[in-house]
């Protein structure tokens, strides 16, 4: 008589946080209910979350695919400071997403994007729909990228 052992597969964890002066947490609650329900673990930092929280969560989260920090005030830029520092370090080590409503006021500019990217971000989403096509992306690169080093190490 043969057994087979059927594993599920490994939860993909997503750390997710709103920004540190924003306390807006319904988009916050709908993004983390969407991606459990893909089957994500998130870990949900909540509202008002500092540079540190996130990079702390990193600690405790190797395996996590990436950070999505939401945005609704338009002060993320503010309260990214830090995250060039944090990334740099290997305190944060995975992808860093950013979403919202990106800068104060009407006018929205180019130059949001380039100083956020400039500030460590590595992805910007405008729409909610596109994080898990984008996680997908992600992780795809990341079994490609392993693949080719093993060939290399070989």
């Amino acid at each position: 008589m043969r057994t087979t052992s059927h594993q599920e597969p490994a939860a993909r964890t997503v750390i997710l946080g709103v920004a540190a002066s924003d306390s807006h947490a319904v988009a916050n609650h709908l993004i983390a209910y969407s991606l459990r329900g893909l089957g994500f673990d998130v870990v949900n930092l909540g509202t008002c979350t500092p540079v540190d929280e996130f990079a702390e969560a990193c600690a405790q989260h190797p395996e996590a695919e990436a950070v999505v920090i939401g945005s609704l005030n338009g002060h993320v830029h503010e309260d990214l400071r830090g995250l060039d520092r944090a990334k740099q370090s290997g305190r944060i080590a995975c992808p860093v997403i950013v979403g919202g409503n990106l800068s104060v006021g009407s006018h929205k500019d180019g130059s949001s994007h380039e100083r956020l990217y400039a500030a460590g971000v590595d992805h910007i989403l405008s729409d909610p729909a596109e994080l898990p096509g984008l996680l997908d992306a992600l992780r795809a690169d990341r079994e490609r990228t392993a693949v080719t080093s093993g060939r290399a190490a070989s």
